[in-house]
């Protein structure tokens, strides 16, 4: 089916509506694993507010195109925040709409995940009504690695999701998780085969859209009053995330992950 114009100027997201009043997003830039510069972060950031209001839209798929969900921010983007105040300024408040345009949004979201879910991605991947994840999903939140603080969604969700001993393991060490570990740590609703991922999504979007709309969007809303009352645990752990870029730490991490090695933080800054 054509899409309106509504989303006519986004570059990073494809969209197209595979069932009737279901909208699919797909994250478009395969050949980098769709990573997101600077305005791919934006759009996945502002594109929430645009569903919210579409009245032809009842349900939501996000998922990536080719062989990853998101590999998160790209590297442009990663130096541009060590670099320079306003861009981490700009980006800070990109990744707090992200979180709390999600949690808002009035639509049902299904994610469909597979190969690697990173960074801004992730969020989304998890912030989702109702996750899916491929048994190929790699699932890390490599903040630390990084040198910096897991911000984002991290600490918002993750221990509600999967208990504090279990999210401080894998956010603190940046443990990677397949989709058969997320699915049995109640990270996300489902694991399915990769060849059935697409469908089950489909499926699944399907019937929240044929559902009573009222219901199952006061349902939405009233489950997320769980996340509001995290709002301030979030947005703690964002400024701590954002304080990190431009140190030493998270300039040696940007560093090795360029040079794809290990990172050697052998400062000790006095926090």
């Amino acid at each position: 089916m054509t899409e309106n114009l509504r989303y006519q100027n986004y570059t990073a997201i494809e969209f197209d509506r595979p069932l009737d009043r279901v909208l699919r997003l797909t994250l478009n830039n395969p050949e980098r694993m769709n990573s997101l510069d600077s305005r791919g972060h934006a759009e996945l950031a502002e594109v929430w507010r645009e569903i919210d209001t579409d009245p032809e839209v009842s349900a939501v798929i996000i998922r990536g195109a080719g062989r990853a969900f998101s590999a998160g921010g790209d590297f442009r983007m990663l130096e541009e925040i060590n670099d320079d105040f306003k861009a981490r300024a700009r980006v800070w408040r990109e990744a707090r709409d992200l979180v709390y345009n999600i949690i808002n949004c009035s639509k049902p979201i299904v994610s469909a995940i597979h190969g690697p879910a990173v960074g801004a991605g992730l969020v989304a991947a998890l912030l989702a009504d109702i996750s899916i994840a491929a048994k190929s999903a790699r699932i890390v939140d490599g903040h630390t690695k990084l040198g910096v603080a897991a911000g984002d969604h991290a600490a918002i969700i993750w221990p509600l999701l999967c208990g504090m001993a279990k999210a401080k393991y894998h956010l603190m060490l940046c443990e990677p998780v397949s989709g058969a570990q997320a699915e049995a740590l109640g990270l996300v609703s489902l694991c399915v085969e990769d060849d059935a991922l697409q469908d089950k999504a489909l499926e699944i979007a399907g019937k929240l859209a044929a559902g009573a709309p009222g219901a199952m969007r006061w349902t939405k809303y009233a489950l997320n009053n769980w996340l509001r009352q995290a709002g301030p645990i979030f947005d703690t752990s964002l400024a701590l995330e954002f304080m990190g870029f431009g140190s030493p730490e998270a300039r040696e991490g940007v560093s090795a992950l360029q040079e794809r090695r290990a990172p050697r933080f052998d400062l000790d800054l006095g926090v």
